[in-house]
């Protein structure tokens, strides 16, 4: 009976502190990240509205728990930079203390979030929500290599798709568009020193590549 009545007041505690959190957090905020998930799940064609209704509020909630852990981190790095009293070398040690906590905390909050996600998507749905997430930069990257190297081999083709796959689970977690781009970013150059120590010269085939470009867009403006 004990055991009963702790439950019940640990859940009343948990309804209230959750309550109250929602309370201070900024309305305009959460119309922005219900309208960026609104968006995201128009894509899906689900059919369904209870169902679009219960991933809507899924990918909304995670955009809010991503900020609040990054809002949080920021802050308080923000508090060690502007602390005098601590050296350079102290408040490093302390910033990347913070930051792996914060990451620890993401990838804990990755892993639930894809779970959710599984309960109410196909894994070809959750991929396009992956993309709806990072811009599609996926997709429009592999599409762009794929173009200027025709050449590309079976082998070649599923390291640069890896690794842009890679690169878009990092995306997913990423604060601002400039964090998400940067993660693509920080995979291209990986996938392009591959490229190069697998003989290509990249400036060459980069040049040619929007030379055909500009020549397939002239055609197509003509007709």
């Amino acid at each position: 009976m004990k055991s009963i009545k702790k439950v019940s007041v640990l859940m009343m505690l948990l309804v209230f502190v959750t309550s109250i959190a929602q309370q201070h957090l900024d309305p305009e905020y959460i119309k922005v990240t219900n309208e960026r998930a609104t968006k995201i799940v128009a894509k899906l064609a689900l059919g369904n509205a209870e169902k679009e209704k219960a991933v809507t509020d899924i990918i909304a909630q995670q955009f809010r728990d991503l900020s609040e852990i990054q809002d949080g981190r920021d802050a308080e790095i923000k508090k060690i930079k502007e602390d005098t009293s601590l050296s350079k070398e102290k408040q490093n040690e302390k910033i990347d203390k913070l930051k792996a906590k914060a990451d620890q905390s993401i990838e804990k909050l990755h892993k639930a979030y894809l779970k959710k996600l599984g309960k109410q998507l196909s894994e070809d749905k959750i991929t396009e929500v992956k993309d709806g997430m990072t811009y599609g930069v996926l997709p429009i990257t592999y599409a762009g290599y794929q173009d200027m190297l025709p050449a590309l081999t079976k082998e070649q083709k599923e390291y640069i798709y890896n690794a842009l796959v890679e690169a878009r689970e990092h995306a997913m977690d990423g604060g601002s568009s400039k964090e998400k781009h940067g993660w693509f970013g920080k995979y291209k150059g990986r996938i392009n020193n591959y490229l190069s120590k697998q003989g290509y010269d990249l400036n060459k085939e980069s040049a040619d590549w929007h030379k055909r470009v500009e020549e397939r867009e002239k055609a197509k403006a003509k007709n």
